[in-house]
């Protein structure tokens, strides 16, 4: 059988594609400290640099829900004698199967369901497969949208499934080809990133790799010591897999949620694999480049148990194991301007000896280390490296992602370029085409959907005078750092004439509650039937202690939004303040389904605790990833 190369659909149970909202992220992230014990000078600073201090340009992806039905989605399909590649280029061109064709055993945590959760950065993520994450600590901003793709050629004639955007928060160009030569008993991935800015960007990678999870289920990898992070104490290194008295390289076994970040020592051949009760499962392996390995898991507790099922359905527990550019993902790297990082990934089946793999760590993974040289000699993973560089441009584009790099195209900021098609820009863009075509950016309401680069600042600064221009102003200036002047800028759009858009930017960047939370109400007047300007002015008032006030609030509002889950919980937490507590137990008691329940997020479990002390949290209001 030759490699091939093929589209079409894939049928999943599943809910619409989550909807982007109106109001930009104007929040960043926060910046690490790197005090812990074993934290040495290199991670100490790569912690302390590059947290973004907001993530403009992008939209909150919070519009979903979890009502399923049958549904397709489009899909790119690798496939030789050995292995069935499946990625979804609609969904941030994720890895979604590969499957053992001589076993038929899918090597990953293939989700039975598609049901988006709050978990990236913008809000919506979906579990399962192999996601590519860039730009910054957390499920990347593109990771729920598509991207665009293109069939071209190996010089030896093996198919290439090309997968390529322009993330906008970092401004970067990412390009992904993927192909199964013949005979190849690996999936190989090339990705190449280049910063195309005149100045150094902040970089951030990691390949975030679902596999199946059991109690037999061993995590294996070339290291001695880990970097561990609990969602309870501070990052630390600890000796691996032995951590407070148990093994923890099996996953099934562990009572609560945790990050093992592999501590590879330097000039070893990096890789990390998931291998079952027969000494057999999925294994990944990279150039040099990609330095860091991860083990991810839920843990067996009550809220661990409950994510899974909360974004996998019933009996789908798994687990990650991932690989990244620096050693833990609370780290971002120094990139040149003008550079280019590429390195090349390999995915398969390991085979090694169940005993070994089951033995002591030493046997286990020097057992693996070897079993990974017969797969895939290092050799053989350079050549692969070597031969993407040749790659010929592509032939036939097979989807379309966003008209931003098109955008910037036009606007002199990324150079057009044959290898990588952007195509044209969409309706998102034409607002600003415009600003480009006369020198003025038209008025809209609801604003044009924001952008960040100097070379937009320049067009507006000076030239914006009335509130649309303003307040777009003002975003730029934020994304560059300038608060001060931000704030200006929206006080100038408020002045020319008020909009809940400028009066929102005004509350982010006003440090008295009370004021914000003032400012948020003007901002909900204006616009009272946009409910997630409703769920941040109802925020805002939890926040400035002023529950009588949100309980009117809530009042107010149409039916439909009053039986959002997330209104419904911010009214449950009002009337507790407000020493109402029967009215927190019948909202309780009637169900109050949060279906953007943010990882970490404790609102449910506390607030039933606070109204049935000494009672079980129920399993339907349990997310705790510590204690849960």
């Amino acid at each position: 059988m030759t490699s091939t190369l093929r589209t079409g659909p894939l049928r999943i149970d599943g809910t619409p594609d989550p909807v982007g909202g109106t109001l930009p992220i104007l929040h960043g992230l926060p910046r690490q400290t790197g005090a812990g014990v074993g934290v040495d000078d290199e991670m100490r600073r790569n912690l302390a640099y590059g947290a973004p201090g907001t993530l403009l340009p992008y939209t909150r992806q919070g519009d979903y829900g979890r009502v399923r039905t049958e549904r397709e989605l489009p899909c790119a399909v690798l496939e030789n004698e050995t292995l069935t590649a499946t990625f979804l280029p609609s969904l941030g061109g994720r890895l979604w199967s590969l499957v053992h064709r001589p076993t038929g055993r899918e090597l990953l945590h293939r989700n039975r369901i598609l049901q988006p959760a709050n978990l990236a950065l913008r809000d919506a993520w979906v579990a399962g497969g192999v996601e590519w994450n860039l730009g910054t600590t957390g499920h990347w901003p593109l990771t729920c949208e598509p991207l665009h793709a293109a069939r071209l050629t190996a010089p030896d004639g093996t198919p290439v499934l090309r997968m390529y955007a322009f993330e906008r928060l970092r401004r970067l160009v990412l390009r992904m080809d993927a192909w199964l030569p013949a005979g190849s008993p690996v999936l190989y991935v090339h990705i190449a990133v280049h910063n195309p800015a005149p100045t150094e960007t902040p970089v951030y990678w990691w390949s975030n790799i679902a596999v199946p999870e059991h109690e037999e289920v061993r995590v294996l990898g070339p290291a001695d010591h880990a970097f561990h992070c609990d969602y309870v104490s501070d990052l630390r290194r600890v000796p691996f897999p032995q951590v407070d008295g148990a093994d923890r390289s099996y996953p099934g076994r562990t009572p609560r949620a945790a990050d093992y970040f592999l501590d590879l020592p330097a000039g070893e051949r990096p890789w990390i694999a998931a291998l079952d009760g027969a000494g057999t499962g999925l294994v990944q392996t990279s150039t040099a480049r990609l330095r860091g390995r991860k083990l991810f898991c839920w843990g067996t507790g009550t809220g661990g148990k409950h994510w899974q099922e909360w974004l996998s359905g019933p009996d789908a527990a798994y687990l990650e194991i991932q690989a990244g550019l620096a050693r833990t993902q609370l780290e971002h790297l120094p990139m040149p301007a003008g550079a280019t990082w590429s390195w090349t990934e390999a995915y398969g089946l390991l085979q090694a000896d169940p005993e070994a793999v089951h033995g002591s760590w030493d046997d286990a993974r020097s057992a693996a280390g070897a079993a990974l040289d017969r797969l895939v000699p290092p050799s053989a993973l350079e050549q692969a490296d070597a031969l993407a560089d040749g790659f010929a441009e592509p032939e036939e584009v097979l989807a379309e992602g966003g008209g931003w790099a098109a955008l910037e195209i036009e606007a002199g900021a990324l150079p057009a370029s044959r290898a990588l098609p952007f195509g044209d820009p969409a309706a998102a863009q034409e607002p600003w085409r415009q600003l480009l075509k006369t020198g003025t950016l038209p008025v809209c309401d609801p604003p044009a959907e924001p952008v960040t680069g100097a070379h937009w600042r320049l067009l507006l600064e000076g030239n914006a005078a009335d509130w649309h221009a303003l307040y777009q102003l003002g975003l730029l200036r934020l994304a560059a750092g300038e608060r001060a002047a931000a704030r200006e800028a929206f006080e100038h759009s408020v002045a020319a004439q008020a909009s809940p858009w400028a009066l929102r930017s005004l509350a982010f960047l006003d440090p008295d509650p009370q004021e914000a939370a003032d400012l948020m109400r003007s901002a909900h007047r204006l616009r009272p039937e946009l409910r997630e300007l409703t769920i941040e002015t109802l925020d805002s008032l939890r926040r400035a202690e002023r529950p009588a006030e949100a309980l009117a609030l809530i009042g107010e509002l149409s039916p439909a939004d009053r039986a959002h889950g997330r209104i419904r919980l911010a009214e449950a937490e009002a009337a507790h303040a407000c020493g109402d507590d029967d009215r927190v137990r019948r909202l309780l008691a009637e169900g109050i389904q949060v279906d953007t329940m943010r990882e970490g997020e404790l609102s449910l479990d506390t607030l039933w605790l606070a109204v049935h002390p000494g009672t079980a949290v129920p399993p339907q209001y349990d997310f705790r990833m510590a204690d849960g």
